[in-house]
């Protein structure tokens, strides 16, 4: 057999997928900023909840009724299940637990993106990019609790996105462009509904 050449695109298309930028992004804070966690349980939970149970949806898929006979489709359906329910159990632990403004506020802009992607593509019937919504997020409260710098990182990140999305016809220019912005509009609503700091 020969051995397929990995497709570039495809290659970016995967480490660049929402749970994978959120692991880098809670790997970043946890040594730039460990006052974000204060501690590693903390930390860790944060992980659970961004990274692996959405990523679950991968090796569940083929086991779960109802979902094992929809091929990606049942993939990706998990997978939003997984990250809605990540996004829940994030926020609870938030307000159950004394955790930092910070972890909140990083709960609360998954939270809120989830929610208005799902409110774009369900009921406005305009399709947002969670693709480019999952980058943008991590840049939008790296920025805000890092500074800038962060935004030299990312910003090439996004525009890796924007053209592989565009070149595989994964997604046009305003489907991008309204999954771009729906992370930055929910950092603005996290920072009305937190207390002041």
């Amino acid at each position: 057999k020969i051995m397929r050449k990995p497709d570039f695109n495809q290659l970016i298309r995967v480490i660049t997928i929402p749970p994978f930028m959120a692991f880098a992004a809670l790997t970043a804070l946890f040594w730039l900023r460990p006052e974000t966690f204060q501690g590693m349980v903390n930390y860790l939970w944060a992980v659970f909840c961004l990274t692996l149970l959405p990523l679950l949806a991968y090796p569940l898929q083929p086991l779960i009724p109802g979902f094992k006979d929809k091929g990606r489709e049942g993939q990706r359906q998990l997978a939003i299940i997984g990250a809605v329910a990540g996004y829940l159990l994030g926020v609870l632990w938030a307000l159950l637990f004394p955790v930092p403004r910070q972890q909140l506020l990083i709960y609360l802009v998954y939270l809120i993106s989830g929610g208005l992607i799902l409110l774009f593509n369900q009921a406005l019937r305009i399709r947002a990019s969670g693709h480019a919504c999952g980058v943008a997020g991590p840049l939008a409260f790296l920025y805000y609790l890092i500074g800038r710098e962060s935004a030299f990182i990312l910003l090439p990140v996004l525009a890796l996105v924007y053209r592989v999305s565009l070149k595989l016809k994964r997604h046009t220019w305003p489907e991008l462009l309204w999954g771009s912005l729906i992370s930055p509009a929910a950092l603005l609503l996290s920072l009305l509904v937190l207390p002041p700091a």
